[in-house]
């Protein structure tokens, strides 16, 4: 699936849009979706998806992304967490964000729970270990084989990233270090794969996906219990004797602390309904993407318990922001 189509097919519904023109409840200005990684990336495909969704609940109003990369996405988190609440600013965030930089970076300027307010939980993916078919090993077992023998590299779109918390996982679950390449973002990382400046790489499934169908990258492995319908050729980590190396991406929409609560409802009801749309729905499915939804309180103690979760994993693993 080319990496673009997943916007387009829910951006083509600006003529039949989800609720009538604005209406009491939205921001008295435009709104700003602040995403914390760079144009291209996986994450700034799903963010603007998520403003194209936002733009139809708005009658059509521009949302414009403003991508703010760095630091695992803690930068764009602090810009918004520092914006008046006001609803005009807003965030997609991410496992990083919210779960895991808190416990891998000392001087983070923001607390997840204290400093935002819960929107919607948008959607979720899982993850590859992918390398280039020129690298050698073809299966989980042969790249185990290998990285016993000698030094290999694994990239990740950055620190606190699932692809960081996929390294970790691998590492501990195997007991064979591997060095971790944190990149700034997602894209530059594969570029370098692909280029075989990196030995393999952990990524989103919608992002690597069509070079595994166009055979310029080989999935040695899938997070979750079962293959992906979407990449069934892959075999999931629980198959190829690595359970443990379980690990989803995720993204949700999160305002400033103190958003008035029909600014919420509003933000969490459009979202809700356009995640139900038929034409997100086929989306999501092509591109190995499920839908979340929910109320604000539902994303609130889910990322309670990633962070739970995921501090734990970053205590265990002795995972620091330098790799």
């Amino acid at each position: 699936m080319k990496r673009r189509s997943l916007i387009a097919a829910t951006a083509g519904g600006l003529a039949s849009p989800v609720v009538a023109h604005a209406q009491a409840g939205w921001p008295d200005r435009p709104i700003r979706l602040v995403v914390p990684f760079a144009a291209g990336t996986s994450t700034d495909i799903i963010g603007r998806l998520v403003a194209a969704q936002l733009s139809r609940g708005s009658g059509g109003a521009a949302v414009p992304v403003d991508n703010r990369a760095g630091a695992g996405g803690s930068i764009a988190a602090l810009h918004v967490a520092q914006q008046p609440p006001d609803g005009a600013t807003l965030l997609l965030s991410a496992i990083g964000t919210h779960a895991v930089n808190p416990h891998l970076m000392r001087d983070l300027q923001y607390d997840p729970m204290r400093d935002f307010t819960p929107l919607v939980a948008h959607s979720r993916t899982r993850i590859l270990l992918v390398v280039r078919p020129q690298f050698g090993p073809r299966t989980m077992a042969e790249f185990l084989d290998l990285a016993r023998a000698r030094s290999v590299s694994v990239a990740s779109p950055g620190t606190g990233t699932t692809g960081h918390l996929g390294h970790a996982l691998l590492t501990t679950a195997t007991g064979i270090e591997m060095l971790h390449a944190p990149y700034r973002d997602g894209g530059r990382a594969v570029t370098d794969l692909l280029g075989g400046r990196i030995d393999a790489m952990f990524y989103h499934t919608q992002f690597v996906r069509p070079h595994i169908e166009a055979g310029a990258m080989l999935g040695l492995g899938i997070t979750g219990p079962g293959r992906s319908e979407a990449l069934p050729e892959v075999p999931s980590m629980a198959e190829v004797g690595l359970p443990q190396v379980d690990v989803v991406g995720w993204w949700a929409v999160h305002g400033p602390a103190g958003l008035p609560a029909p600014i919420v409802a509003r933000v969490n009801g459009v979202l809700n309904a356009a995640l139900r749309e038929p034409e997100t729905l086929a989306a999501f499915a092509r591109s190995g993407v499920e839908p979340m939804g929910g109320a604000p309180a539902d994303l609130g103690a889910f990322v309670r318990r990633e962070h739970e979760r995921w501090g734990e994993v970053v205590r265990r693993a002795r995972m620091t922001a330098d790799g």
